[in-house]
């Protein structure tokens, strides 16, 4: 873009003529698309804002015209009919016993929408099944995967917030919010969300991809790490590569991001360039990390990951 000194800028006339430039500068060539938007990810807000309204915690009792978000572990507990997996609704069966009073999150749909948490030990009945989040085959449509993913990540903040972190008091739900009031200091607490940034480096027409042990046997997917104190999201980007692979990297842009619920993440999404480097993996992180040219890609993660929306939009 052209730069422009305003104070230069003498007269109505010239600087119409500048906004103008401005204006044409701003516009996107012919030949390339629409930028991606990942407001749309799964998890994300967005994915649900048609037939969801959020509700902060109320004492509110499950009805016989309610929905449930039932968590167990890192699976989300639907039933399976012939019409396809669906969050539960109606009463709950007796055996389907749960940790703690239902949590009203929201309405769905014009239902109220109540979360719970169950052991990991219950063996579910039919039609109750666990659809794990990270499952290879990708069996829940992106509303029921999102309001699954918010439960989760409510009944996190719920555990996590009993007590003062400060003097370790219980604390007290705030009106109107989800937030928590210490009922010995005082203090305010809010949901805790861990910002982390999530890169994709380009080397020509190769990509560097990194896989931990404990993934799905040859899945590979982009660095990432949680923001250390003091950096900006960008800096974070630049020591996560450097210390996961050994590569320096430049011309870092931000392109997307997306709630993460497992627990709390906010995933901030990055393109770079190599710039220099060979790769030596950091063992402690990861299993492997390599060049892989992009029409020979291995095993991706999942399309509700913007691991992968990143990939397929900016390899």
């Amino acid at each position: 873009m052209t730069k422009y000194l305003w104070p230069k800028c003498k007269g109505i006339a010239q600087q119409a003529a500048v906004r103008q430039q401005l204006a044409q500068d701003r516009k996107l060539p012919k030949n390339r698309s629409q930028y991606p938007q990942a407001i749309n990810l799964p998890f994300n807000y967005s994915s649900i804002s048609a037939d969801f309204i959020y509700r902060t915690p109320a004492d509110s009792l499950p009805t016989e015209d309610c929905c449930w978000a039932i968590i167990q572990g890192n699976n989300a507990v639907i039933v399976d009919s012939s019409s396809g997996p669906a969050l539960p609704s109606g009463p709950l069966p007796d055996w389907l016993k749960h940790h703690q009073k239902p949590l009203c999150i929201g309405t769905w749909r014009g239902k109220a929408l109540f979360a719970i948490s169950v052991s990991d030990s219950l063996q579910l009945q039919p039609p109750f099944v666990a659809e794990p989040f990270n499952a290879t085959e990708e069996r829940l449509d992106i509303q029921t995967l999102t309001l699954a993913g918010l439960a989760r990540q409510i009944l996190h903040w719920q555990r996590q917030s009993l007590y003062c972190p400060r003097c370790g008091a219980e604390t007290d739900p705030l009106p109107a919010s989800w937030g928590k009031r210490c009922r010995s200091c005082n203090i305010h607490h809010f949901p805790h969300i861990h910002p982390c940034a999530i890169i994709l480096v380009k080397r020509g027409n190769q990509l560097l991809l990194t896989r931990k042990a404990e993934w799905t046997a040859g899945r590979y997917s982009l660095v990432a790490g949680f923001l250390d104190f003091g950096e900006s999201l960008e800096e974070c980007a630049i020591r996560e590569v450097r210390e996961e692979t050994g590569i320096e990297i430049c011309n870092v842009r931000y392109v997307g991001s997306q709630n993460w619920p497992f627990p709390a993440q906010l995933m901030a999404g990055f393109v770079a360039d190599y710039a220099a480097g060979e790769i030596v993996v950091d063992t402690t992180e990861l299993e492997d990390a390599r060049w892989f040219p992009i029409d020979d890609l291995p095993t991706l993660p999942p399309s509700r990951s913007i691991a992968r929306w990143i990939i397929d939009n900016f390899k």
